[in-house]
């Protein structure tokens, strides 16, 4: 045992691997333990969370409703990025940990704990982001990570653990895959889908309608959009958890977001995943909609060309980094020209761009159209192609005296 290690704070989620390291944790250390859990727009019966965490031996209990600040300080950011990870992957479960992490270091400060620890495994990516949060946030914190110190290697060795120190483990069979759900996506990893040739059954989904069996009328929704962030639907203002769980239900509702890749996680292995991120899909589309009418053709170029930088620290829980927080102020000041108007046709697994109009809007009907004009000069075109076309000429003139 680590003397050094006095009262510690888990994220704990009251599942069967973060009720065993609640115990596992009293026995190897014997010292108070905190479980603290986050709502961020996952579906649980708090009230037996706590329950079970008492019952398994916390110390206290502490369940913190993130659900306003995840969407508004962390999903609202990442999206005024376009963020996407290798052009598919919406970020869904990594831009919750450092949320998650950084609720767990303000407990730890506010009971007078000197060590947090989490669930993630040795293998996966959520280990790093837990802990580079702790690092940036508390760099004197300690940290532990149960799943690269036990022995308890199995699901079959964690229940009989549990059974031993009288921990309840519902008799259920076990989905042939692990799961994780917030406010903005829910992922599925592992077991059947780890052939990457195999289809997802469709019972596996358990929040988005299958398209062949959607509405076969469309919605029509419009979102205004201000400094880059949606602010209403369909006239209707609301608040920013409201307004993405609104977006959720459309998108839930005609079978919007689902996402079958093969990634590549940040400790070099490649991992299947398949997600469902209904509202988020929406998001980006109108997003990118509004952006192509009221942003300077080169400010797009250089957004496009930081997404997948910026994704990547995202997704390798860079967040609380100096040059994520660098990026998101020149992200941000793009966006104070992101205002207006984008309408959306949701039917059967898609969303279609049908309109978009705004105050700052840079396309000039005047300008582009192919009748007669006052502003553009067609004949200027042609010392304009000049000009472009001379390197290519002289690259030419080269070759042939070669």
């Amino acid at each position: 045992m680590d003397s050094n290690i006095n009262k510690i704070v888990l994220a704990y989620s009251g599942g069967l691997d973060t009720s065993v390291i609640l115990k596992w944790l009293q026995d190897t250390y014997s010292c108070p333990v905190i479980a603290y859990s986050a709502d961020i727009g996952q579906k649980e019966d708090w009230e037996k969370v706590r329950e079970k965490a008492f019952a398994t031996g916390a110390s206290h209990v502490e369940i913190k409703d993130l659900r306003e600040e995840f969407v508004k300080d962390f999903i609202f950011p990442m999206f005024r990025a376009n963020a996407l990870y290798e052009g598919v992957y919406l970020l869904g479960t990594s831009i919750a940990r450092p949320l998650i992490a950084k609720e767990q270091i303000k407990i730890a400060e506010q009971y007078g704990a000197d060590t947090v620890s989490h669930g993630a495994t040795g293998k996966g990516n959520d280990q790093v982001r837990f802990e580079l949060t702790y690092m940036a946030l508390n760099p004197q914190i300690n940290i532990i990570a149960p799943w690269r110190m036990w022995d308890l290697n199995s699901r079959t060795k964690l229940i009989d653990y549990a059974v031993s120190r009288g921990i309840n483990v519902p008799v259920t069979k076990a989905r042939p895959y692990s799961m994780d759900a917030n406010l903005l996506h829910i992922s599925y990893e592992g077991g059947i889908l780890e052939d990457p040739w195999a289809e997802p059954p469709e019972d596996m989904f358990t929040w988005t309608t299958d398209p062949q069996n959607a509405p076969d009328k469309p919605d029509y929704i419009e979102i205004y959009f201000n400094n880059g962030d949606p602010v209403s639907i369909n006239a209707e203002s609301f608040e920013p958890f409201q307004l993405f769980s609104k977006l959720n239900e459309y998108g839930a509702k005609h079978g919007i977001g689902r996402v079958d890749l093969v990634e590549n996680r940040f400790v070099g292995m490649k991992s299947r995943g398949v997600y469902e991120t209904p509202g988020g899909t929406i998001l980006r589309i109108a997003r990118m909609a509004l952006e192509s009418i009221t942003l300077d053709r080169e400010v797009m170029r250089i957004k496009e060309e930081l997404i997948p930088k910026y994704s990547e620290l995202v997704y390798y829980g860079f967040w609380y980094s100096p040059e994520r927080e660098l990026l998101q102020k020149l992200i941000d000041e793009s966006q104070k020209m992101v205002k207006g108007v984008v309408r959306l046709k949701l039917y059967k697994g898609n969303c279609h761009v049908v309109g978009r109009k705004s105050e700052n809007s840079l396309y000039r009907p005047d300008i582009a159209t192919f009748e007669a004009d006052s502003v553009y000069r067609q004949a200027d075109a042609e010392g304009f192609i000049r000009l472009q076309g001379l390197r290519l000429k002289t690259q030419s003139l080269l070759k042939k005296k070669g």
